[in-house]
């Protein structure tokens, strides 16, 4: 009886320690990225103003107007804004998302890609403006050379 608890535990012990090991989803992986990104990171064009006490983007007041597995827009915020999420490539150093938007002060489209990662599991996810290119997000708007890594 032994030999089979230690059977069945050794099967079982692998699958548990791999799955904690994952720190962002293989599924729904727009939806996660909605939920858990820190709004404050976001580039200067298109993150909301701050508000004490405010991170993410539902308290921020946006809400999901449309999410698929590897895709989100976003609408609503202080000024009724849209805020598109696709992401391009995910790898266990973060997600490769193309964010886009309208700039709030200049009135013009955004859009860049990020890497959006966590320092902890179960923190929240923050962003910066990668250099890696993808054919599908080409840099749009504000491209004066202003921004910092976090793209602020």
């Amino acid at each position: 009886m032994k030999a089979l608890y230690a059977a069945v535990a050794l099967a079982i012990v692998p699958g548990v320690l791999s799955a904690n090991d994952a720190t962002y989803p293989s599924e729904k992986v727009a939806a996660f990225v909605v939920e858990r990104l820190d709004a404050t990171t976001l580039p200067q064009p298109i993150r909301p103003k701050h508000e004490k006490g405010k991170k993410t983007l539902a308290e921020y007041g946006f809400v999901p107007r449309e999410v698929q597995e590897k895709e989100a827009v976003l609408s609503g915020g202080q000024d009724g804004r849209e805020i598109g999420i696709r992401i391009l490539e995910q790898n266990a150093s973060g997600i490769f998302a193309c964010v886009q938007g309208r700039s709030q002060s200049s009135n013009e489209d955004f859009q860049r890609v990020l890497l959006i990662k966590h320092e902890s599991k179960g923190s929240l996810l923050k962003t910066r403006e990668s250099f890696r290119d993808f054919a599908g997000c080409p840099a749009i708007g504000n491209t004066d050379g202003g921004s910092d890594s976090y793209g602020g």
